[in-house]
């Protein structure tokens, strides 16, 4: 099966594979979705490297989670809240922070992501997914 970014789920949330945090927030995502909308692929991957190449204006170092829907890509705090949108229900209501200016939200999106490794730690690889989620996760 050919994983490249042409043939990717229609969201796909690309994270830094090497940040505690990110590895965390990803396994509370696959807990939270529901309705198995969400892929997920290191932003280190093959994946991202191909999307890179459609979409050359997007940050290449890893401070930032990416939301790639269909054909548009999404960065920091945009990501974050229309990954929240995706989960449905109550997180939802995620989507009210839109209305928040967005150099606001990414200023704090900013100062989480610069201070990610010092607060929540960093592993030495990107993380392995279990067989029971496998299928959700893109090289």
């Amino acid at each position: 099966m050919n994983h490249s970014a042409t043939h990717i789920s229609p969201s796909v949330v690309f994270f830094d594979g090497v940040c505690n945090l990110c590895n965390t927030s990803v396994q509370w995502l696959i807990d939270h979705d529901k309705h198995n909308r969400l892929r997920f692929a290191p932003l280190q991957g093959v994946t991202f490297k191909e999307l890179l190449q459609r979409y050359p204006t997007l940050p290449e170092d890893s401070s930032s989670i990416v939301l790639f829907d269909g054909h548009q890509c999404f960065t920091r705090s945009d990501a974050a809240l229309r990954i929240a949108l995706r989960l449905g229900g109550f997180w939802s209501l995620a989507g009210m922070l839109f209305i928040v200016p967005r150099c606001v939200r990414d200023a704090a999106y900013n100062v989480i992501a610069k201070h990610r490794y010092r607060w929540f730690g960093r592993t030495a690889t990107c993380r392995i997914p279990t067989a029971e989620v496998q299928a959700k996760f893109l090289p």
